[in-house]
């Protein structure tokens, strides 16, 4: 890949999808530049990307929006990538003025974000066209137990429960509020990152079991071929109009039936696996905004095994905490 030019935004760059972002750009040996972004001035990938600044946080949303059009003035930055599940809505919004500077975000409409971060909305939605857990915000039409309780609105696992009796569901219905409560579903549970074209036709999927996770983010991971879930989780894109990359969540029913779990209209947190199976989407996403047509990769069955790498930081790095872009050597 050679985009001289450009010069890439990476938000998020404290949580895995900003660092994965990162690290497939460089696998790919890009050759412009890449400004991380984070409201933690110790995030990870500041010490992986180019420049780094630090950022409001997104729902400080007029501090945030004027420092992003700030950086982007500033670096003539030309792409924004999808890699915050908190940076994409301000991204989104202001879609229109960011490319009036230069600034293509990669991101979905927020009509389209929204459907995503709504879970009842993701399944009301989709349960026409596609096989859906049982999903209800109201306890009392709860079927039977044992059931899954999760935040509406939440991410990751956080707040995720196991309802295994009337105790437990007073527990949660007494002390969570905005709470949906989804049918438990024993099978294997299936990561399906898909990427579809700056047009939200949908280019292909690539499927990996969830072998091992810690706060929502796969620590082990088998990448698969499996024809129906690719078709399934393409569809899907496609029915809900994303644009760019996605990460779908199935888990399959005790007959081995996958189904739908939830959708982030962004690069997932176990991007990186993709990209080492053969599919480097941070890369293609560069081809696709440079008009190139993308060849469909070839996906290795891999198994990857993920693991903490330690970074020294220098006294004078870690005492800086100006906002305007620094450069940080290790």
């Amino acid at each position: 890949m050679n985009s001289p030019h450009h010069t890439v935004l990476v938000p998020g760059a404290a949580a895995p999808a900003g660092i994965n972002t990162i690290k497939s750009l460089k696998m790919a040996n890009f050759s412009g530049k890449v400004i991380g972004t984070d409201s933690d001035s110790l995030a990870a990938g500041a010490f992986l990307a180019d420049l780094f600044s630090v950022m409001p946080e997104a729902k400080e949303k007029s501090l945030f929006v004027d420092k992003l059009f700030e950086l982007v003035k500033a670096h003539r930055i030309t792409v924004l990538m999808p890699s915050s599940g908190f940076d994409i809505y301000q991204y989104s919004k202001y879609r229109k003025e960011l490319q009036e500077f230069g600034a293509y975000a990669v991101v979905s409409d927020i009509a389209v974000l929204e459907d995503c971060q709504d879970k009842m909305r993701t399944f009301q939605k989709l349960s026409p066209r596609f096989k859906v857990p049982f999903t209800t915000t109201e306890s009392e039409k709860i079927p039977s137990l044992p059931i899954i309780a999760k935040p509406r609105f939440g991410k990751g696992s956080k707040d995720v429960m196991m309802i295994k009796n009337e105790s437990d569901l007073r527990f949660v219905t007494r002390g969570y509020r905005d709470m949906i409560f989804q049918q438990y579903l024993p099978g294997t549970e299936y990561t399906v990152d898909v990427l579809s074209d700056l047009y939200k036709e949908p280019l292909f999927a690539v499927p990996r079991i969830r072998l091992q996770t810690k706060d929502g983010i796969s620590t082990r991971g088998k990448i698969v071929h499996d024809h129906r879930i690719e078709e399934d989780c393409m569809n899907i894109a496609k029915t809900l109009g994303i644009r760019g990359p996605s990460c779908i969540q199935m888990k399959e029913t005790e007959d081995g039936e996958p189904q739908l779990v939830e959708v982030n209209a962004r690069l997932g947190g176990g991007t990186i696996f993709t990209t080492l199976a053969g599919a480097n989407i941070p890369a293609l996403i560069m081809d696709l905004v440079n008009g190139k047509k993308i060849s469909i990769p070839k996906i290795s069955e891999i198994t990857v095994i993920r693991y903490f790498e330690e970074i020294v930081v220098h006294d004078h790095l870690e005492r800086q905490s100006s906002p305007e872009p620094i450069t940080h050597t290790g």
